[in-house]
């Protein structure tokens, strides 16, 4: 039914370690170049002086998709910059390729751009996904028709005009987990593809498990620091190629700037999610015990995110935090924290926010790479704001719900 999206998995092992590879990959040629930063190219366009040469590499590019051989065309098409974060990500995550966007909803509005090029329009879906994810598919923006479903609904969702079937994993907000291997097994011939945002390839790498498509907004963990945007989508070369030419035509293009810092961003990938999720696990660990705390979710594969609900109200632990920052947006060196009910799942239906799990309660955070104590610190001043529960509910658990 499909030969857009190959069949065939990319190797399962990596030629070098997970953390040699975020310092090396995409800089194996600096060396050669006599340079040990990787350089900046912000050219948009590219001289040539054989006209006909050049039209016979556009072509190629219109017909294939694939990257031009030689000096850049113009900077719609390829950059070098980017394409160095591109190889970068797809060493990391196991793939053929990725290709880079202006940021994650670019990246997911494109796969939905490839996929309805094929007359493939329909997507079965999980929730909750990011809110603004949910809200692109569910609206119908791009054309798209959405079938949600629960994991093992998955199979007999699937039609024949079906180009996707998407989940997010840990899922945002809630951090609720699903078995990558079973829905792929349950996709058959129709392409899987993880948001993996929240895992980063640190703790999960989603092509191993059978998806053949992998997300990030690489504005959260791969750039690390809050101050770029940016999405890139993991994949096969035959997929990336059409990427490439939906990229080109919408124009949805990774600034260099922004591949320069997501490159180096990489680098530290996986020192700052193993340092940020054991701080994490240390605050899970307490936030369990503390009488003022409903309930707690985290992965059971860690991860620096963390989501919890209080029996007080969540908006004056909100107001009340002064060294974690109150924003939108995660994966910073910094801790972040938010209120999805009122802003990153604002936009999703109240009755499907709540029935996915993302109730009125609910607080996100983001554990940065602050000193843990610091950080309980201020949590407890702020939670201090709200009333302390004189007994908690009949059959209400006192802990962490690993992936609920």
């Amino acid at each position: 039914m499909d030969d857009e999206v190959s069949m065939t998995p990319p190797a399962a092992t990596l030629p070098r370690a997970l953390a040699t590879e975020a310092v090396h990959a995409g800089r194996d040629d600096l060396a050669s170049l006599g340079l040990h930063a990787p350089p900046i190219d912000l050219s948009t366009t590219y001289p040539s002086h054989d006209s006909r040469a050049e039209a016979m590499r556009i072509d190629a590019f219109a017909t294939t998709g694939a990257r031009p051989d030689g000096p850049p065309v113009y900077a719609r098409l390829d950059n070098p910059t980017t394409a160095r974060f591109e190889t970068a990500l797809a060493r990391l995550e196991g793939a053929e390729s990725a290709v880079a966007f202006a940021s994650g909803m670019a990246a997911l509005s494109a796969v939905l751009l490839a996929r309805a090029s094929q007359g493939l329009r329909h997507v079965v879906a999980v929730r909750p996904l990011y809110g603004c994810s949910d809200h692109l598919l569910g609206a119908g923006l791009l054309g798209t028709e959405v079938t949600w479903t629960d994991p093992a609904g998955i199979a007999d969702a699937i039609r024949p005009d079906t180009g996707l079937v998407m989940i997010e994993t840990p899922a945002n907000p809630t951090l609720a987990e699903i078995d990558i291997r079973a829905v792929a097994h349950a996709c058959g011939s129709v392409p899987l593809l993880v948001d993996n945002t929240f895992a980063t390839p640190v703790l999960q790498r989603p092509l191993e498990h059978g998806a053949r498509i992998v997300l990030h907004s690489a504005t959260k963990y791969l750039g690390g620091h809050g101050d770029v945007l940016g999405g890139v989508v993991a994949c096969d070369e035959a997929f990336a190629a059409t990427l490439r030419q939906v990229r080109f035509a919408t124009g949805g293009v990774l600034h260099p700037l922004a591949g320069y810092l997501l490159l180096r961003g990489l680098s530290t990938l996986p020192v700052r999610v193993r340092a940020a999720s054991a701080s994490a696990a240390e605050l899970v660990r307490r936030l369990t015990a503390d009488p003022r705390i409903a309930r707690v979710h985290y992965p059971r594969i860690g991860g620096a995110m963390i989501s919890f609900e209080v029996y007080g109200d969540p908006h004056r632990v909100i107001a009340g935090v002064r060294l974690i920052t109150p924003a939108v947006s995660l994966g910073s060196v910094d801790s972040l924290i938010q209120h999805p009910a009122s802003i990153s799942h604002r936009i999703v239906e109240e009755g499907d926010r709540r029935a996915s799990g993302v109730g009125d309660r609910l607080l996100r955070m983001s554990v940065g790479l602050e000193d843990v104590e610091d950080l309980w610190a201020d949590l407890c001043q702020a939670l201090s704001d709200g009333p302390l529960p004189s007994a908690r509910p009949a059959g209400q658990p006192l802990g962490a719900s690993a992936g609920r």
